[in-house]
């Protein structure tokens, strides 16, 4: 991989939502290195960050063209980099997994995620690796919008933040071992219980 991209909305009201998670990421794994590994600039639509990893040279992606778009940004950036897809990780959130739980696997459908279809759309290839944080998914359809656009509550950050710890150390793996490697060691981690099932598993057992 040469290109970690973290989806998610620009502006700080929508900062701390679940649909942020992909840009989270990226945030955190800039802050587990020295400080001026990584040089900032604004390109291809995006916050940039070129750097090296491992002795290769490494580059992070903020798109900021909001979700629906990004796959412009991520296009924009490809092609200035000279990169097929298949040298691309997307980092998103998905309704789909549970909160606290990470899949790793490349290529596939959107899913439903806007975008990942805007990346698809635009690069014109799904063969690109991605990273998704489960975020949970609403009791009905109709609050989806809500939901992704909604703020962790104080119990589901902790889990989150665990996730986040998890998700980076599942970056720098993809870009330490073979492929396969990475993720069987990342699809086979279970979450962590949330903080209302931990209490009630306790309960349980006294």
């Amino acid at each position: 991989m040469k290109l970690v991209v973290g989806l998610g909305n620009p502006g700080a009201e929508y900062a701390s939502s679940r649909h942020n998670a992909g840009f989270m990421v990226v945030e955190r794994l800039l802050g587990t290195f020295p400080a001026g590994r990584f040089t900032e600039c604004h390109t291809a639509a995006s916050r940039f960050f070129a750097g090296r990893f491992r002795r290769s040279p490494l580059y992070l992606q903020q798109p900021l063209t909001f979700m629906n778009l990004s796959g412009e940004a991520v296009a924009c950036a490809a092609g200035r980099l000279q990169l097929e897809p298949s040298e691309i990780l997307i980092v998103s959130d998905d309704m789909d997994l549970p909160l606290g739980k990470l899949r790793l696997r490349r290529g596939g459908s959107d899913g439903g995620h806007n975008g990942l279809k805007s990346v698809i759309s635009e690069l014109g290839s799904a063969d690109f690796l991605r990273l998704r944080l489960g975020i949970g998914r609403p009791e009905r359809r109709a609050e989806v919008v809500d939901h992704v656009l909604s703020a962790f509550t104080p119990e589901e950050q902790k889990l989150f933040d665990a996730e986040l710890e998890e998700a980076v150390k599942a970056v720098k793996l993809v870009l330490s071992v073979p492929l396969n490697m990475a993720m069987n060691e990342v699809n086979r981690r279970e979450p962590k219980a949330e903080p209302a099932k931990q209490e009630e598993t306790i309960k349980q057992n006294q």
